[in-house]
């Protein structure tokens, strides 16, 4: 790359060079054709996500409680993309939203062959044996429970046409259990098990099963530790890339793994932690 680089700056000179990669980044049309669920993706990872799957040629449908923050978050994809999202309002932890969710799809673009399971929620801080029968129900109903059903019930429309790709979107505190949300972090690592078990039971259905685990993002959901300095500074110690992730980080990882250039990968967990330790 560093080759290309100074040849390229030879060449065409250095703000050509940069021009050139940001329209090799917008051409790409990796995902032509495929329909994409995201879920939770009205901001944060899941919006990063849905953009770049969009800027990579896939219609998607994205979702979050509110039909409101559904709204805002279509506003926000260009003119030129927005015939290609469709927003709708999901609890992903009830039934009858999960299967409106999928039916909607279907009557938008007609097929589903990706999806990204991204909803999680944490009602609990505090020592983990603190937390109570109800928080942690409802971790694992959302973080766990909703994402297999989720699965479960868009398999058929994957193996009706030949093929699909899930995503489930993790944490490294699956790996690395993280201080005063530990329920949530078991929640995070259960879903590891659950990518290596579907993988297997549905690898010969040519539908692909992978598993994202992003460190310290950027978001809303992690504010309370990326806006404080001091915390922030002992957050990124064990970084390798000191900074913290964006949700474009996520997204670039998620579209490559959901098109063909990633065929032959499944059942994985990949950390996209910037050098963050994440052995389980």
């Amino acid at each position: 790359m560093r080759l290309w680089t100074a040849l390229a700056k030879q060449a065409l000179g250095g703000n050509q060079v940069k021009q050139l990669s940001t329209t090799s980044r917008v051409m790409s049309k990796r995902l032509e054709g495929k329909v994409a669920i995201v879920t939770a993706s009205s901001q944060g990872i899941g919006l990063g996500i849905a953009k770049k799957l969009v800027s990579d040629g896939a219609k998607v449908v994205i979702s979050s409680r509110k039909a409101s923050n559904v709204e805002e978050a279509l506003k926000s994809f260009p003119d030129n993309e927005i015939k290609n999202v469709h927003g709708i309002s999901c609890h992903v932890g009830k039934h009858e939203d999960r299967e409106k969710l999928i039916e909607e799809t279907l009557r938008q673009f007609g097929a589903i062959d990706i999806l990204v399971s991204n909803a999680g929620t944490n009602p609990h801080f505090g020592p983990m044996l603190e937390c109570t029968e109800d928080a942690w129900d409802k971790i694992f109903d959302v973080n766990v429970k909703s994402s297999f059903l989720l699965a479960k019930s868009v398999v058929p429309h994957m193996e009706a046409q030949g093929a699909g790709s899930i995503v489930f979107i993790s944490s490294i505190g699956a790996f690395h259990p993280i201080p005063m949300i530990m329920p949530y972090s078991v929640s995070k690592t259960a879903l590891l098990g659950l990518t290596k078990a579907l993988s297997f039971e549905l690898g010969p259905e040519n539908i692909r099963v992978n598993c994202i685990a992003p460190g310290i993002i950027d978001t809303k959901f992690s504010g309370a530790l990326t806006s404080n300095e001091f915390i922030a500074e002992k957050a990124l110690e064990n970084a390798h890339i000191k900074r913290f992730g964006q949700p474009e980080d996520i997204g670039g990882i998620v579209s490559f793994l959901c098109s063909s250039d990633a065929a032959y990968i499944t059942g994985e967990n990949i950390v996209v932690g910037g050098g963050m330790p994440s052995r389980l």
